[in-house]
């Protein structure tokens, strides 16, 4: 659907939407940087800076604790060796990799966090959503509806595997399953929120207080997305389809919720299918009819989230000044 824009400065006003969504004359997403009078244009790359010494510190307590597993654990040492040389990085089926690799991009947010307090534009809950928080019950309600869609897009993969003869492996023990899933269950929805936190919030708002057509915030980040992700050229594009979807829920919607669901879900759904083995956790590669299974079960979950957002006529929008 195309729509038509007009901006001024600091506003950018939409016909053909909900009026309820976006209220001309105030700031959507993101353009949330310039929501207070002590926006200047540098504030974000000092946070960018900040965010970069904190997350070093992150680090750095993170291989401390590597050091104290490799005593408490022979076996978790021996991972973590192989982790630190690169051979195990993208072994995300042990353990020890894929808890320590998780936990490196969950550093991202409380660095983010911290960056944007000391430095950036507040309340610091604007990097959340116009409401300058979480709105935890779109959160929720978007979390729903990412588990059917993508229950029902699994069911669709499993029908084209048994139709076209591919078998189908049977699933681990509970009990081989159990620490996988577990740690899958824990870290992830932290994993994936870090990220939208990033590219979908600060990467956003930090090119909608330069530039104001939300395509910029929305597309610029992209390559930025696809490169941290080392996929074939198929699975690139899932990713990038991914993104500009997360970006345009995040605009059309006015806060993060909607793409830290269908981001925790996602990959909630590939780990927790690899902690039993029915899929390859370390897999790089996508087959066509997956990319197009992908992409259609992205389209879906955007359409259904968006429609309901209109139906409860929410604000995507915030008047500049509004208290936190």
């Amino acid at each position: 659907m195309l729509t038509t824009f007009s901006a001024t400065m600091d506003d950018v006003t939409l016909t053909r939407f909900s009026p309820a969504a976006f209220v001309p004359g105030a700031l959507p997403y993101h353009r949330l940087a310039r929501s207070t009078d002590a926006y200047r244009w540098w504030r974000p790359l000092v946070v960018g800076i900040v965010g970069v010494v904190f997350y070093g510190i992150f680090i750095v307590g993170c291989v401390i604790a590597m050091l104290i597993a490799r005593v408490i654990s022979p076996d978790i040492g021996t991972a973590l060796d192989a982790f630190t040389r690169g051979e195990a990085v993208l072994d995300l089926s042990n353990p020890a990799v894929f808890a320590f690799t998780l936990l490196s991009l969950i550093y991202l947010l409380p660095s983010l966090f911290i960056a944007q307090l000391l430095a950036g534009t507040k309340p610091v809950g604007l990097l959340s959503s116009v409401a300058g928080r979480v709105r935890w019950g779109l959160l929720l309600r978007c979390l729903g509806i990412a588990a059917v869609v993508f229950a029902l897009s699994q069911g669709v993969s499993s029908a084209i595997a048994a139709f076209s003869g591919d078998g189908i492996p049977a699933p681990l023990g509970i009990s081989e399953a159990a620490l996988p899933l577990a740690l899958t269950l824990l870290l992830v929805p932290f994993q994936a929120a870090a990220e939208e936190y990033v590219f979908r919030g600060y990467l956003m708002q930090t090119i909608g207080g330069w530039l104001r057509h939300p395509l910029f915030a929305i597309l610029l980040p992209v390559p930025l997305f696809v490169i941290a992700h080392g996929y074939d050229p198929l699975g690139q594009t899932s990713v990038a389809v991914f993104a500009i979807v997360a970006g345009w829920l995040t605009w059309r919607t006015g806060g993060l919720e909607a793409a830290i669901g269908l981001h925790i879900v996602n990959n909630v759904s590939v780990f927790g299918l690899g902690a039993f083995g029915l899929v390859d956790a370390n897999a790089s590669s996508l087959g066509i009819i997956d990319l197009i299974i992908t992409i259609a079960t992205t389209l879906v979950y955007a359409t259904v989230v968006v429609w309901l957002f209109r139906r409860g006529r929410r604000a995507a929008t915030r008047q500049p000044g509004m208290p936190g």
